[in-house]
């Protein structure tokens, strides 16, 4: 016995709607495909910006609390000697009679004794960290150079990328170029990634020495 078949398939209306609906959800998904992407790459580059606010922290600290150039040539008053100034703006690679470079103008500069003691007796040399700006493949990116007892840098790390032009900029607790080094010194500027947009970085440090 022959079974007959039913030939009929969709019509071109149902096809119509089928193709529609598809798309709407194509459309639908390719959205939330293209959001997710971008929450993506805002994080990654928030993940950036915070990774090198983290190193630029650990470096600035470090060279505040030790920087200071003391005056030999003073009477010692209250048990120590008194401060030559040490803290400079703006300032070119061999300002002062100090080297280190050659780097562009440094937005700031910090000097401070610097003992070698494998010798003896031990010699005292100037030690220079300057902080710069420098064009690099994806914008200004700020340096941090350090010189000691020579005007070539020993090490030049690139603490971060994207700097805004004209962003950075210094500020101390007390006037910073005056011969009484600051207690603490502060250093800002603007990053700006792509996707996460312009972000503040601000690094800052305390003196220890009395």
């Amino acid at each position: 016995m022959l079974v007959k078949r039913d030939e009929r398939g969709f019509t071109l209306l149902e096809v119509l709607i089928t193709m529609t609906l598809m798309g709407v959800v194509s459309l639908a998904l390719s959205d939330l495909v293209i959001s997710a992407l971008k929450q993506m790459s805002a994080t990654s580059d928030r993940l950036d910006l915070s990774q090198d606010e983290q190193l630029g922290a650990v470096y600035f600290a470090r060279d505040v609390a030790s920087f200071g150039l003391r005056d030999y040539s003073a009477a010692i008053s209250g048990g120590s000697l008194p401060f030559k100034s040490s803290l400079q703006l703006d300032a070119a690679d061999d300002v002062g009679g100090t080297p280190c470079g050659p780097v562009p103008v440094s937005a700031l500069r910090l000097l401070s004794d610097d003992w070698d003691l494998s010798v003896a007796p031990p010699v005292r040399r100037t030690a220079v960290v300057a902080y710069y700006l420098k064009p690099g493949d994806g914008g200004l990116e700020l340096h941090r150079a350090r010189c000691v007892g020579s005007s070539t840098p020993s090490s030049d790390v690139r603490l971060s990328e994207n700097v805004k032009p004209g962003s950075v900029a210094v500020s101390c607790s007390t006037p910073c170029t005056a011969v009484a080094a600051p207690l603490s010194v502060t250093l800002r500027y603007v990053a700006t990634k792509p996707s996460s947009g312009d972000q503040e970085i601000v690094l800052s440090g305390l003196r220890r020495q009395s």
